[in-house]
């Protein structure tokens, strides 16, 4: 059967998307948060923002760039924004084109290291670019059969899916088996067997004259790396970057980023460790880590006003996360909602799969007909196999749905001839006798698309004639919306020309209009969306988390990508597992481990980090006013810099002699284990071991003493303080125990591991409070390793 495919759901940006540019730089920066003004206004040295979901990431870039360009500070030219889809880069383009900044490039990686390939290579090789490869998995299907092996089209494409890794990751066949060893991946086949292949691989390609995605990047670096003339010249273009989704890039890519940047710091970095879902792929968050140990002047502006979600959603989000593990949950930001209460989210355990289809439909059917739009709900799955029982529930209940991950809208067949059919109109307007009688763009397009199968009433049913029948209508909707934008700001009513010009522009940007059908989508394929209600269906053990989970670092993400699953739903989020497959099945199935806590009746597994606050954090960037000038730090013993988290931590190199007094560390490790039982939390919730190293080494007297050592920010001084210093002074602590048990929300104090001494006790301000007198972050604060010296505000 059929379904409307993919519609990229701006239906946000539709409702505002002609109402004109500001007036100035400085209404570009109206209507913005704190933290999202600083990060606008923000345009010299290196930038890191860390943003969590629904808080408004592209809007802060989007204004920092435009507000640049609209000051005369940053030349429209000299920008290049980069992100990883064609769609985030068609919104990109779309909202800097609404604020007056229609001249940056937004772009890909890819896009942008082709476009550079494509000039530079007949000057760097000479003659033209070889052929790219639209897919690759025909030539690694040939490859393979020439090793003797027989596959079939999943296996192909996990086959695929390890040779786009290697390259990514920057490994030629010969490493291969060694790389997956050393990076502890479970790869699908033997990696002998995969680098033999990939090795035939990449000799068909050479014979045929051929490249792939991935040698775009890697050409384009070779290219940059030896021609220092060709490198100079990028540069001399772009002077500045703003990079998108900072946290899934692969080493390649920050190759190249390093390689277009040169020895300046003019670059933005936005992302969020804990929506790192892609590590298969070859995606790290440790570069968005560990900007601040590269950059030590960056200034990082934190963002956790959660505009997308209710406060119930964001609690739910929160706790998904408070219970995590590993580098990225010690990072995480505590989110806090900005919108006002909703319904919580709803837990149902149903007996069989089609049973939760059927009760998934039967609920949607009820929120559409309460009032709420088919384009606002979606229905997420873990794997694509889940969507077809889904599909015939939603068919037999009567509503229209949408297969995200299909053909794009501007290259749907009936699209691309109504659009010949408005540019003729727009065209030969006058002598068309459709037009007779139509008054203002709306009714004009209705009369064209009536030509071509559209009519005011939907046809019955759905399949092939209803989705022909929704995208006409998105097209009647966006003429309705351009002429109600001209008409809020005055301006003239649009012709059919500009209607035309605007869906040229669209189709450039891949900025569709919103189709109207609940949208069915894989987890991954659902990031950077939101809906008003979200479906998270089939959440059981062996599917949530998948089976081919195994390691710890792969449970965690599949973690964060329930989380981004969460984090898609404004108002509705509805939560279900089927005990078996099918009616009258043996009922074996377990809810996904990740609910316990939070649904009815279970008990959490675990305690994890407290989440980090937002607010601002000043490195020493040259030319900021009030920014103190911060040099590298130093080992205490040898004088060396120290760029090691744990190393700037202690003040010295790990190899260096130590002065720590063992029987210290000793009684405040007990200390520690003591504090840690009665708060039920992880030990290193109340100080990692390095900072009680450095304790134990320094042995503080006071307050101020104590407050230079890193790690120790001013709740954990608060908290723990009078017990420290006790136990430094050989005393015995305040008290055998602190407050009682504290929930597993995360909300309790965690590690504030801050590496490099404050140079005085650091009283860092409160951040102020929210509109309607809600706190601006979470209670506790984990602070990332690698972002040292917070000064929020």
């Amino acid at each position: 059967m059929t379904a409307a495919t993919d519609s990229t759901l701006f239906s946000h940006l539709d409702e505002d998307a002609f109402t004109g540019p500001p007036r100035d730089a400085d209404a570009v920066l109206e209507g913005l948060d704190p933290e999202q003004r600083e990060v606008a206004t923000s345009l010299r040295g290196p930038v890191c923002v860390l943003a969590g979901a629904g808080t408004g990431k592209t809007r802060a870039i989007t204004h920092r760039i435009a507000y640049g360009v609209r000051a005369g500070i940053l030349p429209p030219a000299s920008v290049l924004a980069v992100t990883f889809t064609s769609r985030a880069a068609g919104e990109m383009r779309g909202r800097l084109r609404q604020l007056g900044a229609g001249g940056v490039q937004a772009r890909t990686f890819h896009s942008a290291a082709l476009r550079q390939l494509q000039f530079f290579w007949p000057r760097a090789v000479g003659g033209e670019l070889p052929r790219l490869l639209e897919r690759k998995v025909q030539l690694v299907a040939e490859a393979a059969a020439r090793c003797r092996l027989r596959l079939d089209r999943s296996e192909l494409r996990d086959l695929t899916g390890e040779i786009e890794w290697s390259k990514v990751t920057r490994t030629v066949p010969e490493d291969y088996p060694a790389m997956v060893a050393k990076s502890g991946r479970l790869p699908p086949r033997d990696p002998a067997e995969t680098a033999k292949v990939f090795g035939l691989y990449e000799q068909l390609k050479r014979e045929r004259s051929a490249i792939d995605f991935e040698d775009v990047l890697l050409l384009t670096v070779g290219v940059l790396q030896d021609r220092p003339d060709i490198a100079e010249t990028v540069r001399g273009q772009y002077q500045h970057f703003v990079v998108d989704e900072y946290q899934d890039v692969s080493p390649l890519q920050q190759r190249l980023l390093e390689l277009w940047l040169g020895e300046r710091d003019s670059l933005c970095v936005v992302g969020d460790a804990s929506q790192t879902i892609y590590s298969f792929t070859g995606a790290t968050p440790d570069h968005l880590l560990d900007f601040r140990t590269r950059h030590p002047q960056a200034t990082v502006v934190k963002l956790v006003r959660d505009y997308r979600s209710t406060p119930q959603v964001v609690h739910l989000a929160n706790g998904l996360l408070s219970q995590a593990a590993g580098r990225a949950a010690e990072h995480r930001l505590e989110l806090v909602s900005q919108r006002e209460a909703g319904p919580e989210p709803v837990y149902t355990e149903y007996a069989d799969e089609p049973s939760e289809a059927e009760g998934t439909a039967t609920r949607i059917r009820a929120l559409i007909d309460s009032g709420v739009p088919a384009s606002r709900i979606a229905v997420l799955y873990r794997i694509n196999a889940q969507s077809e029982i889904y599909e015939q529930a939603l068919v037999d209940a009567g509503v229209p749905y949408q297969l995200r991950g299909a053909e794009r809208f501007f290259e749907r067949p009936e699209v691309r001839e109504a659009g010949v059919a408005l540019r003729s109109a727009a065209r030969f307007g006058d002598n068309d006798t459709l037009l007779d009688g139509a008054v203002g763009l709306p009714s004009q397009v209705r009369a064209v698309l009536s030509g071509k199968g559209w009519s005011d009433e939907p046809p019955a049913g759905s399949g092939a004639v209803r989705d022909r029948w929704e995208s006409l209508m998105a097209l009647v909707r966006l003429a309705e919306a351009l002429s109600a934008g001209r008409s809020a700001s005055g301006g003239e009513e649009p012709s059919l020309a500009d209607f035309v010009a605007e869906l040229d522009e669209r189709a450039n940007a891949q900025h569709a209009p919103t189709i109207e059908g609940v949208t069915l989508a894989s987890l991954h394929s659902a990031k950077g969306l939101e809906w008003d209600a979200v479906f998270l269906v089939g959440l059981t053990e062996g599917m949530m988390p998948i089976t081919h989970a195994k390691s710890d670092t792969q449970i965690e993400e599949e973690r964060r990508l329930l989380y981004v699953g969460v984090t898609r739903a404004r108002f509705h989020v509805s939560l279900s597992w089927a005990l078996s497959r099918s009616p009258g099945g043996r009922g074996g199935r377990r809810p996904s481990r990740f609910l316990n806590g939070l649904r009815p009746g279970s008990s959490a597994t675990g305690g994890g980090t407290a989440g980090g606050r937002g607010g601002i954090e000043r490195g020493g960037s040259a030319g900021g006013r009030g920014r103190k000038r911060r040099g590298p730090v130093r080992c205490r013993v040898c004088g060396r810099s120290l760029t090691d988290p744990g190393e700037m931590k202690l003040m010295r190199c790990e190899g260096c002699p130590s002065d720590l007094d063992e029987q210290l560390y000793e009684r405040l490790r007990e200390w520690r284990s003591e504090r840690a039982k009665s708060l039920g939390q992880p030990a290193y919730c109340v100080f990692t071991d390095k900072t009680l190293m450095a304790i134990a080494e320094t042995v503080p007297d006071d307050d101020a003493s104590l407050a230079r050592i890193s790690g120790v920010g001013v709740r954990k001084l608060e908290k723990f303080g009078a017990d420290v210093l006790a136990l430094c002074a050989g005393e015995e602590s305040g008290s055998d125990a602190g407050p009682g048990p504290e929930s597993s929300s995360g909300s309790g104090d965690a590690s504030s591991s801050e590496p490099g001494p404050a140079p005085g006790p650091e009283a860092r301000p409160q951040p102020g409070a929210e509109p309607g007198g809600a706190p601006s972050g979470a209670a506790g604060e984990a602070v990332p390793e690698a972002f040292s010296e917070t000064a929020e505000k």
